[in-house]
């Protein structure tokens, strides 16, 4: 009976081996690509973070710009500072919307990292740009999307981009490459649980 099983389970591994290399001989497009990470879960920041330190890992070069979450104390980025100098990393100053509570300051902020946003995505020697939180620029209309979406499109042929953030408009998900979408089953916070450093932030 073992021996039966042992025997279905290879020739059923047999049989995917060759549909995931079918499909890959037909990946012929070798390019940068836009991905974009939403939804209400947990982890798409991560996620993203996790890209550039892979990107970093290989020898390319990465840079990042931080939409909303302002200076406040980040695991991620006191990491790349450290240990990574050579990547360009930004911040939005103003940080979250909610506690500034002042509209055109935020504004102010997200034209001036959008501006360093700018200036890596024409950069040819970044092999990857996290802009992380972007989706509520878009949302909430502090730079105009077409001056966003030609910067993102117009960049150099082989950079990848990320964009993270809650509510990605349809417009995003469209000139996306890939997108996923994080859904929110449960959350610890709720509960009561404090985010903890090192693991949340």
């Amino acid at each position: 009976m073992t021996s039966d099983r042992n025997e279905r389970h290879k020739q059923a591994m047999q049989r995917r081996k060759a549909l995931v290399d079918e499909k890959v001989s037909q990946a012929n497009d070798e390019r940068g690509i836009l991905i974009v990470l939403t939804g209400n879960g947990k982890g798409k920041s991560s996620s993203g973070f996790g890209s550039i330190v892979r990107c970093l890992g290989h020898g390319y070069k990465a840079g990042i710009v931080q939409f909303i979450k302002g200076t406040w104390d980040c695991g991620e980025r006191n990491f790349i500072e450290q240990r990574c100098p050579e990547a360009p990393y930004h911040v939005m100053g103003s940080g979250f919307t909610w506690e500034t509570q002042d509209r055109e300051r935020d504004i102010a902020a997200a034209e001036q990292a959008w501006q360093q946003a700018e200036i890596l995505l024409k950069d040819k020697s970044l092999h990857l740009v996290l802009l992380d939180e972007l989706t509520y620029v878009l949302k909430y209309g502090w730079i105009d999307q077409q001056r966003i979406f030609d910067a993102i499109q117009n960049r150099p042929s082989e950079m990848s981009v990320i964009v993270t953030g809650r509510a990605a408009s349809k417009a995003l998900r469209e000139i996306a490459d890939t997108v996923t979408e994080m859904t929110d089953e449960k959350h610890a916070f709720r509960a009561g649980v404090k985010a903890r450093k090192g693991v949340d932030w």
